[in-house]
């Protein structure tokens, strides 16, 4: 008997209210098709109702396009009841009902779909999983993101705030992120909430927000470009500076208390890719929720087509043509572009080389005649290889000696 007729096919389209399953035998023919509600009191009977399409000496396979958020619980039900189940990418069940020439769109289109991707590539698709650590490091790392992206929103807006308020405020401070800044312009959001106060109390509140690394200086500067901003609605303006430095404020003890946690439960994957000076916390944590379990990839070669970072073949003929890959994993793309980049340079103003191995082998290809977009990617397609070597052996990377170039050398 064939392997693929030991199973009855089932596709599962996923939805917040309800699931709609379609069954197929081995010969792509549909058998039924069951809607259920998306409760887990629900999926007994659902398991109970799909008996009758159940072909005589199989077992059922189970599709889902959807594994980590509506048809997360379904999945964790299966996996109980020891039923085999796969994970079905969305962008497979699109190009089926494409390919079928099917113009209306439906719950049942797309689970049948479904059933028509998990028969025709058996063999391809990857087994669904039930780990819950990967989808909590997802969530982690997806909130991470929502924080950052609302804290670079708000101070864009504390920006055109305060250069209203105070036009030079950016020789005032180091960041405007540092305590003292936002402690500073959260009491004086304007010039004219400095208007009765003397350099010296100036100069003690500085110092007390500073651990004494602002001083009289700092407070001379400060009030010495001092311009009246006496315009309507002052006040108002002043209380959404200090909403916006709030905000700004609780942001940040956000992303460090998540940052925290990423820290931890990276401990949990025995993950070993923050010992690369260059790969933060938070940046590991990326990595490791893009890429999964990296088990799922036999070799690097695997990794850099789904990151893709391998270039793309166009063979016909005598005529042989490589492309920069634009498909694959662009999250993770951006990961490994960013870090190549910050490996392969000079950094600050002591031009410190930051990884003198990526730093030789980048311009090593440039000497052979590569434009530096390919030269990144060679360095891409090298980290690859590091990377999965040390998620796969769970091994440290063992970082080369810093050091600093002449400054008229680049």
């Amino acid at each position: 008997m064939h392997p693929k007729m030991q199973y009855t096919y089932v596709g599962i389209d996923s939805h917040k209210d309800t699931h709609t399953a379609v069954f197929m035998d081995c010969f792509f023919e549909k058998l039924g098709e069951l809607t259920f509600a998306n409760l887990p009191s629900k999926f007994d009977i659902f398991l109970q109702n799909a008996q009758k399409y159940l072909q005589n000496d199989t077992v059922f396979l189970f599709g889902l396009e959807d594994v980590s958020s509506y048809g997360r619980t379904l999945l964790a039900f299966l996996a109980a009841q020891n039923q085999q189940t796969k994970h079905v990418n969305a962008l497979l069940v699109a190009r089926e009902r494409k390919n079928q020439n099917i113009v209306q769109k439906s719950d049942a289109v797309d689970a049948e779909c479904a059933a028509r991707v998990l028969l025709s590539k058996f063999g391809e698709l990857p087994d669904a999983q039930t780990d819950d650590s990967y989808w909590v490091l997802r969530t982690l790392v997806a909130r991470r993101s929502f924080l950052v992206r609302q804290k670079t929103a708000a101070k864009n807006t504390l920006h055109s705030l305060l250069t209203q308020h105070y036009p030079n405020y950016r020789s005032f401070f180091f960041s405007i992120e540092s305590p003292t800044a936002m402690a500073f312009f959260a009491e004086y959001p304007s010039p004219n909430t400095l208007k009765y106060v003397t350099l010296e109390a100036l100069t003690v509140f500085l110092q007390e927000l500073s651990n004494f690394n602002c001083g009289e200086e700092s407070a001379k500067r400060i009030l010495e470009s001092l311009q009246s901003t006496n315009v309507e609605f002052q006040e108002i303006r002043n209380k959404v500076v200090k909403s916006t430095i709030k905000q700004i404020q609780f942001n940040m003890e956000e992303i460090e208390q998540i940052e925290a946690e990423l820290a931890a439960l990276l401990k949990h994957f025995n993950c070993t890719l923050t010992s690369m000076s260059g790969i933060s916390t938070a940046t590991a944590a990326q990595m490791r929720s893009c890429i999964g379990d990296i088990k799922k990839f036999a070799t690097p070669a695997k990794l850099a087509r789904y990151a893709g970072i391998a270039p793309v073949t166009y063979a016909s003929g005598k005529k042989d043509s490589q492309f920069s890959n634009q498909r694959g994993n662009r999250a993770l793309n951006s990961l490994f572009f960013n870090l190549a980049v910050r490996l392969s340079f000079i950094t600050g103003r002591t031009n410190r080389v930051y990884n003198s191995f990526f730093y030789d082998y980048y311009n090593r290809k440039l000497s052979e005649g590569k434009t530096k977009r390919q030269a990144i990617k060679c360095v891409e397609r090298r980290l690859v290889n590091i990377i999965w070597t040390m998620m796969t052996n769970e091994e440290e990377y063992v970082n080369p000696p810093t050091y600093a170039l002449p400054k008229n050398e680049n």
